[in-house]
C-alpha cells in the first residue's frame, strides 16, 4: 500500500500527540466532486486565531489512491469534540453535494467503489498496528448529530452531517478489522 504524503500548508501549526493518544478512527466522505476540490477545502484557513482549517488526516480517492494531508501524530480538525483522540479518513464521494442542507437533497446516492473500500481496509490495518490504543471506529454522522435549519425552508431541520451515509458498507469494513463501531447514531 502506497500513501502519498501531501501535508497541508498549516500542518506544523496543528498540535502534536503521541501514537497512544489515538483511540478512534472517524470515517467521513468529502461530499465534494473530486480530490482536488477536497484539497482546496482542506487548505482553507477557517480558524484565524490558530491559522488552521478543517481536514481529515487521510483521503482515499475513488481509484483507491491514499493521500496523507495531516500526519496522525498531529491533531486534525475533522469532527467536533473528538479531534484529540481520533484519526479522520475522508473518502472522496459526492454525498449531498452541492445542496448539503437543502431538505430536498438529503439522499446520498453515490456508492463507494470496491477499490476505495479495499484501500480503506488496508489503511485501517496499518493504523491499528501503529496505534496501540486504536479500538473504535465511527462515522462522522455518529459523532456530530447536530441539526440545522434547511437552506430551502428554515422551518425544517436537516442533519449537519450524514457521512459516510447509508451506502457505506459498515459490515464489510468492520469484518476482521479489530475495531468496534461507536457513537450516538449507530
Amino acid at each position: 500500500m502506497t500513501i502519498v504524503d501531501q501535508p497541508l500548508p498549516y500542518v506544523h501549526l496543528l498540535p502534536e500527540r503521541p501514537a497512544e493518544a489515538v483511540e478512534m478512527v472517524v470515517i467521513h466522505c468529502t461530499e465534494l466532486p473530486d480530490l482536488a476540490i477536497a484539497r482546496e477545502y482542506g487548505e482553507r484557513v477557517l480558524y484565524e486565531d490558530r491559522g488552521t482549517g478543517a481536514s481529515g488526516h487521510y483521503y482515499i480517492d475513488r481509484d483507491g489512491s491514499i493521500y496523507c494531508y495531516v500526519p496522525p501524530t498531529r491533531v486534525a480538525n475533522h469532527v467536533r469534540g473528538h479531534n484529540a483522540n481520533s484519526i479522520g479518513i475522508e473518502l472522496v464521494n459526492l454525498g449531498r453535494y452541492p445542496h448539503w442542507w437543502d431538505s430536498r437533497s438529503q439522499t446520498m446516492t453515490e456508492p463507494y467503489p470496491s477499490v476505495q473500500l479495499e484501500a480503506l481496509r488496508a489503511l485501517l490495518d496499518q493504523l491499528r498496528e501503529a496505534h496501540p490504543n486504536l479500538r473504535q471506529i465511527a462515522g462522522h454522522e455518529d459523532l456530530d448529530t447536530a441539526r440545522l435549519p434547511a437552506s430551502d425552508d428554515p422551518s425544517l431541520e436537516v442533519s449537519r452531517k450524514l457521512d459516510p451515509g447509508p451506502l457505506f458498507p459498515w459490515a464489510q469494513v468492520l469484518e476482521g478489522s479489530g475495531l468496534e463501531r461507536t457513537g450516538a447514531g449507530h
